[in-house]
């Protein structure tokens, strides 16, 4: 969980933050799970965080093609994640197999085979996601600000290959997209950026 020093309990009350959880109030969770998405689309998105005994549930609904996953608080560092809602049955069925206990490479596994049978639905045509992730040290969690983070994008293209798209499996040069995963029903471009020096 991420830590609070004593004498700051009665100003983080103040500010919304709960002190036996330090779990930061729907608001400030809002706030910050919308900074991974393109700042166009923060004001509609549809927006999961969690509640005071860290369950994941949904802080906000949606009225737009964006929904967002916020930071959880009972994990280092902080992450938040933005994708097409047209990734959310997918995205949905990955957070439903983890919270059973069931291990990430199976999970990965059976959403394939879901898929593939019709089971479980995916995008037919191109989903982006955006990645946002942090230190604790550079996230304010009782203002909603984050600095220093590193945004990474993701453009899902269910089945394509380096042959149906011209991209490497690898980046060429730092910044360079490439093609993950090709062949699945989880293919996506990468774009990572390069890393940039702390100010």
């Amino acid at each position: 969980m991420k830590s609070l020093f004593a004498y700051v309990v009665v100003f983080i009350l103040l500010n919304k933050v709960s002190a036996q959880s330090n779990i930061p109030s729907p608001e400030i969770q809002i706030k910050m799970a919308v900074l991974a998405a393109p700042e166009e689309m923060r004001a509609g998105a549809m927006v999961y965080g969690y509640d005071a005994k860290g369950k994941l549930t949904v802080l906000r609904k949606g009225t737009n093609e964006m929904v967002c996953l916020g930071d959880n608080p009972a994990v280092k560092g902080f992450n938040a994640a933005c994708y097409h809602k047209d990734l959310e049955p997918y995205m949905a069925r990955g957070r439903e197999l983890r919270a059973a206990g069931i291990a990430e490479d199976k999970t990965v596994k059976m959403r394939d085979d879901e898929v593939k049978t019709g089971k479980l639905k995916m995008t037919s045509k191109q989903a982006s996601l955006y990645a946002l992730s942090a230190e604790d040290a550079d996230c304010d969690y009782v203002n909603g600000t984050v600095k220093n983070g590193y945004l990474r994008s993701v453009i899902y293209i269910p089945y394509a290959t380096t042959a149906s798209t011209g991209l490497p499996t690898k980046p060429a040069a730092p910044g360079m997209p490439w093609i993950m995963y090709p062949g699945t029903p989880r293919a996506h471009i990468m774009i990572n950026p390069p890393a940039t020096t702390k100010k």
